[in-house]
């Protein structure tokens, strides 16, 4: 079993690498800004969709706020991204936006902003390889009523690549995210050509009517809707708060280096997302959750695309390899933008350990040089995340604008308090009217991400938005907890002020049911560790095996003296326990070694068969302060496998 767990294991993750082959990852902008732009610009595949799928519910009157509700989240995206553009010159040194609330608002906003970027890193794989499927099946319509199972394949893809150390670079990410840009464009400039022309283009949705009106709606109602459409519309920022974790990823003057790429990346997805949205009105595109209950005078086989499907198959009809091909570049950057979390929650997974919020386990690298612990942690929560919400970005929405812009929300806030702190120790007038625009400009965005926070928290509830909260209430009590454990740990084990004590004597017990050879190779390793005492305990539970033990040690005339516990139970664990117990109560400064024996196997059924009785005592001991637990092993004939040996041989010399 365990063989075939290695191989396995050798199989999907390759041989160890040795600490000396790692390597920190820095681009040039070059290739920095295609391979970190595909979170930012990826949001272009779900983010337009959001807005008609809220207004969906006013009927295709409603339609007619898209345009503006589109320029308001162009306001939202280009507040955050100049806010960004500051936070990543100011910490230079990345550590994303845990890193900065702590550094300004202490340890317990610092357990908040972790848990926020927690979920957010969850929620990009699970929307983005659920937004994946759904455009992939644009051009493979099967895939869609496997929508979980190939999201889970994806995912489990994703956690296979990043397992053995590979990267994606920037040399491969730049083609796919430049075939992304060019479908977007092409679509968006064909798109207002051909209506220039005064061509009729015609989504799949258009030819059929909603059944909702906005007549029918108070004027407070359509608002609400349109703040709901707004907010929810507003994941179009998502992945520009990523670029406080990646400041590390570009050369020197990597803070400024970052705010150029932020810049065009920004500017490019501002303009990008506007272009969609308007184009989509124009049209005549609709977007419904449920098209078969939203919509009127549609057949029953009919399968509502995504929008941006709806877009490419009008534009570029009747040419529709064009717009396949653009559906799988937009698809591929979606999976590029997923794997971006693979990279970046096992760091911050790293960093939290570092800092006792998270088990430290996640801090330490596996066999491939990377954070194996954080990369299984992220799939397994992101697979089941996908799971429970049937692979739906629609559905998964709501929770994801929460993790988001409470990160927005947070990060702002503090960089608000960092440049106040700036203002009153600088004299320079340049610098001063710098920090005062940039302080201007985080408060604005704090004050937005709030808003927008509070609207989907509300507005969104049937969609589960509170879950969000729930999950990122639990990780902060969870990080709260770990972090109290780590630290009342370390004051337990800190060094103490002054001379230690040291036991006074080493009592040694060496436990034996049979003189055999394993408890003659015991009682020689006590005897090697020249303890004050020595003694052999026994357990007296059958008197005719006692009697035979005895005879057995007289007759070898053991140097070592024999101790026999009576049992009138027929109980072997809690005899033990008392007499050591009264060692220790005898000579509270004294210390006590218990010696007992562990038989090695090779066959998984012979685990079984053996060490039953020394794991309940050694169980019972570990609890006994002042009690020294020691086992000495005796490897079985089975215990020898020469295959493990050759793999262990081999994997030595590939090293």
């Amino acid at each position: 079993m365990a063989r075939s767990l290695s191989m396995f294991k050798r199989l999907i993750i390759g041989l160890p690498l040795r600490s000396d082959r790692d390597s920190s990852l820095s681009l040039s902008k070059r290739y920095a800004i295609p391979l970190l732009a595909v979170n930012p610009i990826s949001s272009l595949a779900y983010a337009p969709e959001q807005i008609f799928l809220v207004l969906a519910v006013a009927g295709s009157a409603a339609y007619t706020f898209t345009i503006w509700i589109g320029l308001a989240v162009a306001v939202v995206m280009l507040s955050v991204i100049a806010s960004y553009r500051y936070t990543v010159q100011a910490y230079p040194g990345g550590g994303g936006d845990y890193r900065v609330v702590r550094a300004n608002f202490g340890p317990g906003a610092g357990y908040l902003a972790a848990a926020a970027q927690v979920l957010d890193y969850v929620l990009t794989v699970a929307v983005s390889t659920a937004a994946a499927v759904s455009n992939f099946a644009f051009i493979w319509p099967s895939i869609r009523d496997h929508r979980v199972l190939m999201c889970v394949l994806i995912i489990a893809a994703l956690t296979a690549f990043n397992l053995r150390g590979w990267r994606v670079s920037g040399k491969l990410a730049a083609p796919l995210t430049l075939l992304f840009m060019v479908a977007i464009v092409g679509i968006i400039a064909v798109g207002f050509t051909r209506l220039a022309m005064g061509e009729q283009l015609e989504p799949p949705s258009a030819a059929y009517v909603s059944v909702g009106e906005a007549a029918h709606w108070s004027g407070a109602a359509i608002f609400v809707l349109a703040a709901r459409a707004f907010a929810t519309g507003s994941i179009a920022v998502s992945g520009v708060e990523t670029y406080t974790n990646r400041v590390a990823f570009f050369r020197p003057p990597k803070g400024r280096n970052a705010a150029i790429a932020l810049s065009i990346v920004g500017a490019t997805t501002i303009l990008l997302f506007v272009g969609l949205v308007y184009l989509a009105y124009l049209v005549g595109a609709q977007q419904s959750s449920d098209p078969h209950a939203q919509l009127t005078g549609i057949p029953e086989d009919f399968v509502q695309t995504t929008l941006i499907g709806q877009l490419a198959s009008a534009v570029f009809f009747p040419y529709g390899w064009i717009a396949d091909v653009s559906m799988f570049a937009i698809g591929g950057v979606l999976v590029l933008a997923a794997n971006t979390a693979f990279v970046g929650f096992p760091r911050l997974a790293s960093i939290l350990a570092s800092d006792s919020l998270l088990p430290r386990q996640l801090h330490k690298r596996g066999d491939r040089l990377v954070y194996s612990n954080g990369i299984l942690v992220l799939a397994v929560t992101a697979a089941a995340l996908t799971a429970i919400f049937s692979a739906s970005s629609y559905r998964l929405m709501a929770l994801y604008v929460v993790g988001v812009f409470l990160s927005i929300m947070l990060t702002n806030a503090a960089m608000n308090r960092h440049w106040s702190r700036i203002l009153t120790v600088e004299r320079d007038p340049r610098r001063r009217s710098r920090a005062k625009r940039a302080r201007a400009i985080a408060l604005v965005t704090t004050v937005m991400a709030g808003l927008i926070l509070f609207v989907v928290t509300v507005g969104e509830f049937r969609r589960m938005s509170w879950i969000a909260l729930v999950v990122i209430a639990a990780n902060v009590a969870l990080m709260w907890f770990i972090s109290r454990h780590y630290g009342e740990v370390a004051d337990e084990l800190a060094v103490p002020v002054g001379k230690s004590r040291n036991p006074a004597r080493n009592h040694a017990v060496v436990l034996v049911s049979h003189l055999n050879r394993p408890a003659l190779r015991m009682i020689a390793y006590a005897q090697a560790t020249r303890p004050d005492t020595l003694t052999a305990l026994t357990v007296n539970v059958d008197n005719a095996d006692t009697r035979n033990v005895v005879s057995d040690w007289e007759a070898r005339r053991m140097k070592v003296p024999l101790t026999v516990l009576d049992s009138p139970y027929r109980e072997i664990t809690g005899p033990i326990i008392d007499y050591v117990k009264k060692l220790r109560r005898e000579s509270p400064r004294d210390v006590v070694t218990v010696y007992l024996p562990e038989y090695v196997v090779g066959r998984w059924y012979e685990r079984i068969l053996h060490n039953q009785s020394a794991k309940k005592i050694r169980t019972r001991l570990r609890y006994e302060p002042g009690v020294m637990v020691t086992t000495v092993p005796w490897q079985l004939a089975s215990s020898e496998n020469r295959d493990l040996d050759r793999l262990d041989k081999d994997i030595r010399r590939r090293r």
